[in-house]
């Protein structure tokens, strides 16, 4: 699948970046730096349909929120490469557009209906490509407001 890391938005708290985040049509990818010295095997992450917990183990979750809609567990993990956790999540329903990783993360920097609205064609692109996989839809633009990918024309076929 392919990653869109300049779509990537940033999730930010008293002026520093705590994560980022990106979808496409059937994920969601969280991406977070850790403190300096942090290994893997410090990490404790546990991933439930509606809730992550993150953070060093022994100690409280630095992060402990609820996801912006439900995921599949057992498609959803967490990696930890050059220094940067990634967290892939599966999305329960496909071509849902998520507003924000984690709810009530979804106001942070004023452009979400724009912000929205792009993640909306980009998924809507996908899913044609998905639907139509001989034709190129990569120089395809909509004009005005895209469709919700979730629902356009019945909706998408698992």
């Amino acid at each position: 699948m392919e990653k869109f890391k300049h779509n990537r938005r940033k999730f930010e708290y008293k002026g520093q970046t705590i994560y980022e985040w990106e979808q496409s049509i059937d994920e969601v990818n969280i991406f977070i730096t850790p403190p300096p010295g942090v290994t893997s095997k410090m990490i404790a992450c546990d991933i439930q349909a509606k809730r992550l917990a993150l953070g060093i183990k022994g100690n409280s979750p630095f992060i402990n929120e609820e996801f912006y809609s439900t995921v599949k567990v057992q498609d959803s993990f967490w990696t930890f490469e050059d220094g940067v956790i990634h967290i892939t999540l599966t999305k329960m329903q496909k071509t849902e557009t998520w507003l924000a990783a984690l709810k009530g993360h979804d106001n942070q920097n004023g452009k979400e209906s724009e912000l929205n609205e792009e993640d909306k064609k980009k998924i809507m692109l996908e899913r044609f490509q998905q639907e139509h996989p001989g034709f190129d839809f990569s120089g395809a633009q909509f004009s005005g407001q895209s469709p919700d990918p979730q629902t356009f024309l019945g909706g998408m076929k698992e």
